[in-house]
C-alpha cells in the first residue's frame, strides 16, 4: 500500500467524521449528570467500570451528598459502601473526598472551568478535564479514552499508530490539531460511539462499518497490509 500523504490522511479524516457525524448526528455524554460537580464525581466514578454502571450508584450518591462539602465530611464508609459494586472504591472514595475537601476550600464549592485547576484536584487528570469542560461548560476539549486511542489507531489518524502503549496527550494534541476546537467534544464521543458500537476491541464489525472502505484496519483484515491496534 502507497504511503499516505499528511494532506492525503487529513483529507481521509474529514471524510470520515462527516460519516460519523450522519452515523451519530446526536452524540451525548453517557453519563448522567445535572451539574458540573455531579460529571466531575461521575468521570472520576467511570475509570476502571463502564458509564452505565456509573448511572446505577451516582443517584444515591448524589441524594446523599449533594455537594462538594456534604462529600468532604461524609464518612469514608458511607462513600464507600455506595460506590461498591464499581470496584477499586477505597481508591476511588479516597480520591472523591480529597478532591472534594480542595474544591470546598479553595474553590467555594465551585467546580473550575479550567484545565490547569481541575488537574489540581485530587484524582483528577487530563481526560476527565477534558470530559468536564467539554460537556458541563462547553468548553473545547477532547478526552482521550481506550475507545478513542484504538478507533483513531486502527483509523491511522494518528502517526503513532504502531504503537503498543500510545500517549494520549500526544493523541490530544494531534487529533485536535486537524479539526475546530468546537468540533472536539462531539468528536470524541462520536470516536467513543463507534467504539462501543463497531470497533469492538476483540471483535470489531468490520463487514458493518461504514468506514471500512476507507479503513486502513478494514483493509488489514482483508489481507492487503499489515494490521496493528
Amino acid at each position: 500500500m502507497p504511503r499516505e500523504s499528511r494532506g492525503a490522511r487529513i483529507g481521509r479524516m474529514h471524510d470520515e467524521y462527516a460519516i460519523l457525524c450522519s452515523m451519530f448526528p446526536a452524540p451525548r455524554c453517557a453519563l448522567d449528570f445535572t451539574t458540573p460537580f455531579e460529571l466531575l464525581v461521575a468521570t472520576m466514578l467511570s475509570a476502571q467500570t463502564t458509564d452505565r454502571r456509573v448511572n446505577t450508584v451516582t443517584p444515591l450518591l448524589f441524594s446523599r451528598f449533594p455537594s462538594a462539602q456534604d462529600l468532604w465530611r461524609a464518612k469514608p464508609e458511607d462513600v464507600e459502601d455506595i460506590i461498591h459494586p464499581l470496584g477499586f472504591y477505597h481508591t476511588k472514595a479516597r480520591n472523591l473526598q480529597a478532591m472534594a475537601g480542595i474544591m470546598t476550600t479553595r474553590f467555594h464549592g465551585v467546580v473550575p472551568d479550567s484545565m490547569a485547576d481541575l488537574t489540581s484536584l485530587p484524582g483528577v487528570g487530563r481526560k476527565t478535564a477534558n470530559v468536564v469542560l467539554g460537556n458541563a461548560f462547553g468548553i473545547p476539549g477532547f478526552p482521550v479514552d481506550t475507545h478513542v486511542t484504538r478507533v483513531t489507531g486502527r483509523l491511522r489518524w494518528r502517526t503513532d499508530w504502531k504503537s503498543a502503549s500510545p500517549d494520549p496527550v500526544s493523541i490530544e494534541k494531534e487529533i485536535t490539531e486537524v479539526f475546530p476546537p468546537e468540533e472536539w467534544t462531539n468528536l470524541s464521543h462520536r470516536l467513543i460511539l463507534l467504539g462501543r458500537e463497531l470497533c469492538h476491541a476483540r471483535t470489531p464489525s468490520c463487514g458493518e462499518c461504514p468506514l471500512a472502505s476507507t479503513c486502513p484496519y478494514a483493509a488489514a483484515t482483508r489481507g492487503k497490509i499489515p494490521a496493528r491496534a
